[in-house]
């Protein structure tokens, strides 16, 4: 049988014009302004462009769409640089719950980029901020980890923080760290909430 010519033609599509380009610029124009599809794809593709760290945070605060966020935070993750960390660590402000526990979770997917931040968390004046940044220890892989929550223990004087600490450590401590829960119920002496968070804690680590 005799091959039969195609026809060429049938492949050729139109060529369109894209309304921005796939540069840094573009991609950036694209997620401020295109629709949610099309921020969406310039979110993720702005993970190869660490300079644009900042503007995906700042995006961060106004975006509405879920699947956006997502890749907004997905890309920082992947980024993982002190300027990443930097971008999201506003996020921990934030009066909505999803976008901080976004934020809480790509910052505990970069340890060593927020390792840095950590200290000056823990001593900020708004005690929120200081919770949620209890509630990252639980998350973050660093070597650090149990010297800030004693910190917290030990000097915090807010005593919801203190319980999110004891909380975290019932996690992550372990026998040693029994004398360092009972001084911060001594601390809290008054506080029956405390005192029974402490006392729930010694018997999980001491039981591990």
């Amino acid at each position: 049988m005799g091959l039969r010519k195609t026809n060429s033609h049938d492949a050729l599509r139109e060529v369109v014009e894209r309304e921005h380009p796939r540069d840094l610029a573009g991609l950036l124009g694209q997620l401020r302004s295109g629709d949610v599809e099309q921020r969406r794809w310039a979110a993720r593709d702005l993970a190869a462009h660490p300079q644009a760290a900042s503007a995906l945070g700042e995006q961060l605060l106004t975006e509405t769409d879920a699947s956006v966020r997502e890749s907004m935070l997905t890309s920082l993750t992947s980024q993982a640089s002190e300027a990443a960390a930097g971008a999201l660590l506003p996020l921990l402000r934030s009066e909505d719950a999803q976008l901080r526990n976004g934020a809480i979770e790509a910052l505990a997917g970069m340890p060593q980029a927020a390792g840095p931040r950590i200290a000056g968390l823990l001593r900020d004046a708004d005690v929120d901020v200081r919770i949620f940044t209890v509630n990252l220890l639980g998350e973050l892989r660093h070597p650090q980890v149990l010297p800030w929550l004693l910190q917290v223990l030990a000097r915090d004087p807010e005593v919801n923080v203190v319980a999110a600490a004891v909380e975290v450590l019932a996690e992550v401590g372990s026998p040693e760290h029994g004398d360092a829960l009972r001084a911060a119920r001594a601390r809290f002496a008054g506080d029956d909430f405390i005192g029974f968070a402490v006392d729930m804690a010694v018997e999980r680590i001491e039981a591990a």
